[in-house]
């Protein structure tokens, strides 16, 4: 057809005339025209046919996702709250008299028992006034034996060369020296005791600090600089501070009889560079005040520490075990946390899609969040593939289950692997 088009225009060119070159002109315009027409006439029905074909697209399959069915099961109720380790028994050492100390008799960090010798002050004073408290005693024992014989002499001559007067006056002088050898034994006893507390002695079972005083120096009794600090690290309590919140909620959960309350509140800890201690501490005294500044109640709670890991004043961690709830366990891996507080997960809903649920926690056990209200029994909350999954998509469920390690495992693969 092009070869055709090309000779027919050569052709009508290799006329001269003028006439015949306007005709030739019209017939090559019109010849054009009709080839045009023909090629559309040939053209048009195949693109009214590619119009009429739909496009097929490729069929994306649903997305493959691990799931765990949702059941309530009987979960300990749990509370995590910060704590402070505090002395289980305390004593700042200060001298009980003046003098200077002579030695230190103790050895830093290691434990004493009580009455051990702390330190030694110069006892020079106090023996030369246990000696004068002595001697005093003497003489009014003296006094007190010529008194009575006085008394009896004069009481068995009453009438005959002793008047009632004088017999008064011998049982006058003989309780006169009575209460002088009173008051002398106990100026001697108080002088003895003194002089024993020129040692000082611990007064309780612990660890001593570091001396704040050398050999040489006076102290004074009474003073309100300590010499040492004495602790008794064993066992060990611990301050924790419960928000007054948690408690009205405790005792609504209570009230409601979802929540079934130990015998014995029993606590654990976690200390400051996250290892648990595994020692279990059991409730002494709960608070009865709620404090203005932080709006905590504190409870103490006591721990065995034979091994001296807790120190006074540590800062730590303290999971309290109030009683058992019934509620779902949710993987922490599974939900996240929104701006307003609450949780929110995926959910396979129906015909597969997936959707978004919110819900709130009771506290957390073994990784899982504890939940009571926003869960219905039987939901299955998607575990795995969350990093793709959003509102709307299409997923297929496959039951699977987490490890001790964290990881997600399918559990018809577990089961072939065990078979």
């Amino acid at each position: 057809m092009f070869n055709f088009i090309c000779f027919s225009m050569t052709n009508t060119l290799t006329i001269p005339t003028r006439f015949t070159n306007k005709r030739g002109s019209s017939k090559r315009i019109v010849l054009v025209m009709a080839i045009l027409g023909g090629i559309g006439g040939i053209l048009s029905p195949n693109l009214l046919y590619a119009e009429r074909v739909p496009a097929t697209q490729p069929q994306i399959p649903p997305m493959e996702v691990g799931v765990i069915s949702m059941k309530k099961q009987t979960v300990p109720r749990i509370s995590t709250i910060p704590g402070r380790a505090v002395a289980y028994q305390q004593a700042d050492i200060r001298p009980r008299v003046d003098g200077v100390i002579q030695n230190i008799l103790y050895q830093a960090g290691k434990e004493l028992a009580k009455g051990d010798p702390l330190f030694q002050l110069d006892e020079a004073i106090y023996l030369a006034q246990v000696a004068a408290d002595e001697a005093g005693v003497a003489t009014a024992e003296a006094n007190l034996t010529v008194s009575n014989t006085s008394y009896n002499r004069a009481l068995g001559l009453k009438g005959s060369g002793f008047t009632v007067a004088d017999v008064e006056q011998a049982k006058a002088t003989l309780a006169n020296a009575r209460a002088t050898l009173s008051a002398a034994k106990a100026a001697l006893n108080y002088s003895n005791t003194q002089l024993s507390w020129t040692t000082i002695r611990s007064p309780l079972n612990g660890v001593a600090d570091v001396a704040a005083v050398s050999v040489g120096d006076l102290v004074i009794g009474g003073q309100s600089d300590a010499l040492t600090v004495i602790t008794q690290l064993d066992p060990i309590d611990v301050d924790m501070l419960v928000p007054s919140a948690s408690i009205l909620s405790i005792r609504s959960q209570i009230k409601d009889g979802t929540l079934i309350v130990n015998e014995k509140i029993k606590a654990t800890l976690t200390l400051e560079n996250a290892e648990v201690y595994e020692t279990m501490g059991t409730l002494l005294v709960p608070g009865s005040i709620v404090s203005t500044t932080t709006g905590t109640v504190p409870m103490r709670f006591r721990f065995e520490n034979s091994e001296r890991r807790i120190l006074p004043g540590m800062f730590l961690r303290g999971d309290v075990e109030i009683g058992d709830i019934q509620a779902f366990l949710v993987p922490q891996r599974a939900a996240k946390r929104l701006y307003t507080g609450q949780l929110s997960a995926f959910i396979v809903g129906n015909d597969g899609i997936a959707e978004q649920i919110l819900f709130k926690d009771s506290g957390t056990w073994q990784n899982n969040w504890i939940v009571t209200e926003g869960i219905k029994a039987d939901q299955q909350i998607i575990i795995d593939g969350l990093k793709t999954v959003h509102v709307g998509t299409k997923v297929k469920a496959i039951k699977a289950t987490i490890d001790k390690s964290g990881l997600v495992k399918d559990i018809a693969i577990q089961e072939q692997k065990e078979q």
